[in-house]
């Protein structure tokens, strides 16, 4: 069967990292100790600036904050780099953002601004070579699709998507755009970040040895929420609510913490094969999600990462990776360790005027990330990160799954559930979904 293939094949074989995203070939990614510790490691250089060539054009959709943040990081990954159209489902979402950028002298034409459910269909239509996703990622595999089939290179944020069918879906997508010789980079990165990227090469090169085991984790305090105004209907309400309602965002598993399920999935070079968990709901004022997530994560052979996700006010803040092997372990970031703490490698950061170094790499990864889609689709070498990253959202509904049901998932789960989140069809007015908090053991979420 296709999808159970995936399991076996699609980290290591479909989504190997190749090209102007400057990571390892398939081999770096073998879990066999030979082969980690004799790799055969590609590192193409990481461009501080994309180089020349044709003018690209790009549409954003999605122009929220991080919409209008990625759009800005787009123009600056290189020369003639521009942003012709706007699209969101609100009116006073594009306008915003339309200010936002003419105070940055990034001039977009008023006729190429487009707002309601149908408006990515309409910037599909204008003269684009770049698409830049930035919505809620509830639309993320139906505005991916689309993009591909207009023939479009795509900029996608993180997570994929908020249920199993839309991973899948992505997935799909995915293998489209690589028989398209279409470039999609997704925003997962850490994996664009140097000294992230210095450090992988060192684990796959065998510095820690054989993977034990691994832990992973982001604790901050709650997100922004939005009460209710007069005059919205559910619909509105909870689109501009949308980072506390599961079916727009996927839970904040999926919404932050799938950056570092993505790292250990990376380093680890396979996706786990099961999940066991618990969460809780205990400050939220609004939506459906959970405040707290605990999931165990095996990974096979006797390898588990615990992985921990919190977003409560008034609690102690912390985020990263740990990967633990039989010689070493190692922040994953930028250290490696002897098995007693004391290091055995560290990134070379750039030095200040002091002649210290900033802890800063060179160039931000959200622009790097940019550099490198700009680079693959000049150099015509193209790069199609949507798989990857698509695995790595599946892994964490397969975490958010285990803690809401508070039964043990499995991967095949996963690649055979029919969980679908959200209405039937998108529009504006009453929405008949209800909204209870999972209850592990007596409701399941579905």
């Amino acid at each position: 069967m296709e999808e159970n293939q995936l399991s076996r094949r699609g980290f290591i074989e479909k989504t190997a990292i190749i090209g102007a995203a400057g990571l390892a070939g398939v081999h770096a990614l073998g879990s066999c100790k030979k082969k980690r510790k004799s790799v055969d490691y590609e590192f193409p250089p990481l461009y501080d600036k994309a180089p020349d060539g044709k003018k690209l054009r790009a549409g954003l959709i999605g122009c929220g904050n991080r919409g209008t943040g990625a759009a800005l990081n787009f123009l600056a990954a290189g020369n003639d780099l521009e942003l012709t159209a706007l699209a969101d489902v609100f009116e006073d979402k594009v306008w915003d953002c339309h200010s936002k950028l003419e105070k940055q002298n990034v001039h977009v034409s008023k006729s190429n601004c487009f707002w309601g459910f149908d408006a990515y269909q309409s910037l599909l239509q204008t003269d684009l070579d770049v698409v830049i996703l930035a919505t809620p990622p509830q639309f993320r595999p139906l505005h991916f699709d689309a993009a591909i089939q207009a023939k479009k290179h795509v900029f996608m944020e993180k997570p994929a998507a908020v249920d199993p069918v839309g991973a899948r879906q992505i997935i799909s997508t995915s293998r489209k755009a690589e028989t398209m010789g279409l470039t999609v980079i997704t925003g997962t990165q850490r994996r664009h970040q140097r000294d992230y990227l210095e450090t992988y090469r060192q684990i796959a090169m065998g510095a820690i040895g054989e993977i034990t085991s691994a832990k992973a984790w982001w604790l901050q305090t709650h997100v922004w929420f939005r009460t209710r105004e007069e005059g919205w209907n559910d619909m509105e309400y909870m689109l501009r609510n949308w980072n506390n309602f599961c079916w727009l965002c996927g839970d904040h598993i999926l919404d932050t913490h799938v950056h570092n399920i993505d790292i250990i999935n990376w380093f680890t070079g396979k996706n786990p094969i099961s999940a066991i968990g618990f969460g809780g709901r205990a400050r939220r004022l609004t939506g459906d999600q959970y405040d707290f997530f605990s999931i165990d994560f095996e990974y096979g052979n006797g390898v588990y990462s615990h992985s921990m996700s919190r977003q409560i006010d008034g609690c102690a803040n912390s985020l990263g990776e740990q990967l633990m092997g039989t010689e070493g372990y190692t922040n994953c970031k930028n250290t490696i360790f002897h098995p007693d703490g004391s290091i055995k490698w560290q990134y070379e950061y750039p030095k200040n005027k002091e002649g210290k170094p900033t802890g800063i790499v060179k160039i931000s990864p959200y622009i790097q990330e940019h550099i490198d889609m700009v680079t693959a689709i000049r150099e015509n070498k193209p790069v199609v990160e949507a798989e990857r990253t698509a695995i790595s959202t599946l892994t964490a509904i397969m975490g958010r799954t285990a803690a809401y049901t508070g039964q043990k998932v499995t991967w095949d789960d996963m690649l055979n559930s029919t969980e679908r989140l959200g209405p039937g069809q998108y529009e504006m007015g009453p929405v008949d979904m209800t909204f209870p908090t999972p209850l592990p053991g007596i409701q399941h979420k579905s």
